[in-house]
């Protein structure tokens, strides 16, 4: 069948758009009130700016979302609880309708934990989710650092990104530690006298601190109201606050990127904010939000109504806080009662204080002033806008798994009574074992780590200069045989040569006005022992030079492959191959 030729007047109409159809009216209705917005707010230019933002896929960037989603559940969990929750350590009687406590006498925030439980709709759920959501935000955070930590992220431009997000890290412990004393349970209650024990060890002014925290002798009826300010206003407005600025330099700084072609400080390979990240991000949140509400429903955490009110009377050494606020409990257990003696008529109980006071502040401190001292060390001062794998970077993985190992340490031996209790063995002994263990596992750690990182950085190299083994075994013509290997280089390939090299700072050799040398100062000293300590067993990437030989010496190890009929192929190949 022929289809009839086209007119010539068709093609006048040639290139011709077709008419597009009018924006509705709901459309023009939106566009008027953004228009109206942007007239008096003039936001139009930056909200498109962010939205048309880009921002890098991968798996492991979802651990910062995570526990932002996790604290946005908890600010609306924590919002309905507020309505019911009365924060008050003033006496009454439980009337309610959980059977085993009527006529008990207790605390109405007690009081009050237990009404939501049992007797408002949805109370108890709210209340798990609550509790759940702020242990999912603080696991979130903690492995979002070690992310950020083992990858370097943390490089400029975003130390101050990475101070802020120690900050945020703090900040959730505390912010934990007041939201579960709040019910005023034989449990949270045992956590606020510990804590008051804690705060009494302070040198001098102690015991000043405690009467001034609980308004008068422990335990008055001032602390509660108190912690539920903080808990509720004074450290969700300054978490919102940094964790506003935190995203604010993620959108200024540009998102880090792992490595790959066409990945460079220079670009962002990914997707807009609008439509495709926004989508995604609103979609994680409500999946988060449904594991989250799905734990909660199925795994019940802090029966509060199980405890009983708070009673110093029946407290027995099982209690245990959550595992956050673990790792100083540890420290407690651990150090030594010596440690306890008296010094211009004071008592100072550093086995305790040191704990209890001192070691929180300073594992933060530590994290916060980290990227200052790498940068210190090594020298560099460029910025940087892509990841490194761990392995490229030996000591610095090294040091973050011998601080997980410490801090493991610490968390294990906060409950050295039950490991007691369940295995038969005596505490003392398990104690000893944590001590001795806190000084020996993480060094070890370190070294067996850093020792992994550069077998597999040698491999790196390996790969690349020889290719991936084929298992094809072939034979020269004179009869020498070698596995054949495949080089051509492959995006993997280019991932595995990516990194900058890099080497010891030498010490420079400085002369006075005289021009007589003078002994380098201790602290050049220190910074070039520190950068050997860093860069001393390096195994750095392959260079296009040594590519390039690798390849030509390779060449001489080709064989001629058998011909199918059994022959060889003709010798000039291989004599050509030599060339």
């Amino acid at each position: 069948m022929s289809t009839a030729p086209a007119r010539p007047a068709d093609a006048l109409r040639d290139g011709d758009r077709p008419a597009e159809a009018p924006p509705s009216g709901a459309a023009r209705r939106i566009g008027g009130v953004a228009g109206w917005l942007d007239d008096r707010t003039g936001a139009a230019k930056p909200v498109g700016y962010l939205m048309k933002k880009v921002f890098p896929d991968h798996w492991s960037f979802m651990l910062g979302e995570i526990a932002m989603y996790s604290m946005i559940v908890c600010l609306l969990t924590g919002a309905f609880l507020t309505f019911w929750f009365v924060p008050s350590a003033g006496h009454t009687v439980y009337d309610g309708s959980y059977v085993p406590l009527r006529g008990v006498s207790m605390s109405e925030a007690y009081a009050s934990t237990l009404n939501i439980s049992f007797d408002i709709k949805g109370g108890l759920i709210i209340r798990q989710i609550h509790h759940w959501a702020a242990l999912m935000f603080i696991v979130a955070l903690t492995v979002h650092m070690f992310r950020v930590f083992f990858t370097g992220a943390f490089r400029k431009p975003r130390e101050i990104n990475w101070v802020i997000g120690s900050v945020l890290a703090l900040l959730a412990i505390i912010e934990g530690f007041a939201g579960y004393s709040l019910p005023d349970d034989l449990l949270s209650g045992t956590g606020i006298r510990a804590m008051a024990g804690f705060v009494q060890t302070a040198p001098i002014i102690g015991s000043y601190l405690v009467y001034a925290i609980f308004g008068g002798p422990f335990p008055g009826e001032l602390i509660i109201p108190r912690l539920y300010s903080v808990h509720i206003l004074l450290l969700p407005a300054i978490l919102i606050g940094l964790f506003t600025a935190h995203i604010g330099l993620v959108f200024l700084h540009k998102h880090t990127q792992y490595p790959g072609p066409g990945r460079t400080n220079e670009n962002v390979v990914g997707f807009p904010v609008m439509p495709v990240y926004a989508a995604k991000a609103g979609g994680f949140f409500f999946i988060v939000f449904g594991v989250l509400a799905l734990i909660s429903a199925l795994v019940q955490i802090n029966p509060v109504w199980a405890y009983g009110p708070y009673d110093p009377s029946p407290v027995t050494a099982g209690s245990q806080p959550d595992w956050y606020m673990g790792f100083a409990d540890g420290a407690l257990r651990l150090l030594p009662g010596w440690l306890e003696f008296e010094f211009w008529g004071y008592t100072l109980s550093l086995n305790i204080a040191l704990g209890a006071l001192v070691l929180l502040p300073l594992v933060y401190t530590v994290l916060g002033i980290y990227p200052f001292v790498e940068r210190w060390v090594t020298g560099d001062d460029r910025e940087h806008h892509l990841l490194e794998r761990p392995r490229n970077q030996p000591v610095r993985t090294g040091i973050g798994m011998a601080g997980i190992t410490a801090y493991s340490v610490f968390m294990f031996a906060a409950g050295n009574d039950i490991m007691a209790i369940k295995l038969g063995m005596s505490i003392n002994d398990i104690t000893w074992f944590f001590r001795i263990g806190l000084f020996v596992l993480p060094p070890i750690m370190f070294w067996v780590t850093k020792r992994i990182c550069l077998s597999l950085q040698r491999r790196d190299r390996d790969t690349v200069l020889h290719g991936r083994e084929t298992g094809t075994i072939v034979r020269t013509p004179h009869g020498k045989f070698f596995e054949r290997h495949d080089t051509e280089l492959t995006a993997d390939h280019w991932i595995l040569v990516q990194h900058d090299p890099v080497a010891p700072l030498e010490l420079a050799t400085e002369v006075d006005e005289h021009g007589v040398a003078r002994a380098p100062s201790r602290m050049a000293r220190a910074r070039a022992a520190l950068s050997r300590f860093y860069f001393a067993d390096a195994v750095n990437p392959v260079t296009p030079a040594e590519l390039a030989a690798a390849q030509h010496h390779g060449a001489e190890h080709e064989a001629i492959e058998p011909s199918a009929s059994g022959g060889s192929a003709p010798i000039e190949a291989a004599e050509a191959g030599r060339h």
